[in-house]
């Protein structure tokens, strides 16, 4: 074990001893510092250059430049006006996009909360609906009102020559498209 610079501690028990690292984790050691070093692939060589001329300009082969190709190197790298513009239409043109969309989403959520609402009166009215239709049908007494309607009204029972027969095709409804006329 190298010498750090610690005491190693022993306990004595009734059975044994054990020392650290035995039972018990080591201790860490200071770890030696280390001098960096930096890659070689990393270090440029200078290579010699040639002399250049004024106006003139290398390029990555070694080359020199004309004036004319460092004034369409210059404009190609720059940004010029009319694209300039053109971004700043175009990102105008993606914020009110955008800020419309957003206003069309809150619009659809306020009507499919607006619908929701009317979909839950709905319910409710045709509950209540159901319940005074069906209160209306038990209190109706079918006697009282064949009484009333012979009684006082002087109505009566139709004759057979009075009541016609006929058969449906199909359908368990009627559709009358005239007048029902007497013989």
């Amino acid at each position: 074990m190298a010498k750090t610079g610690r005491h190693t501690t022993s306990r004595r028990s009734s059975q044994s001893m054990y020392v650290d690292g035995n039972t018990v984790r080591k201790v860490q050691e200071v770890p030696v510092k280390r001098e960096y070093r930096q890659p070689e692939h990393s270090v440029r060589k200078k290579q010699a250059r040639p002399a250049l001329g004024p106006g003139q300009e290398l390029t990555r082969q070694g080359k020199s430049l004309s004036r004319e190709a460092r004034r369409n190197r210059a404009k190609a790298n720059s940004m010029n006006r009319n694209f300039a513009i053109f971004l700043g239409v175009l990102g105008v043109i993606v914020v009110f996009c955008s800020i419309n969309y957003l206003r069309l989403k809150t619009e659809c959520t306020s009507k499919r909360s607006q619908v929701a609402s009317l979909e839950s009166q709905l319910a409710e009215l045709k509950e209540d609906n159901d319940a005074y239709e069906s209160q209306v049908t038990s209190s109706e007494d079918l006697e009282r009102i064949r009484k009333i309607a012979i009684g006082r009204l002087g109505m009566k029972y139709p004759s057979n020559q009075q009541t016609e027969t006929y058969t449906t095709e199909g359908g368990s409804f009627v559709r009358q498209y005239q007048e029902v006329t007497g013989k």
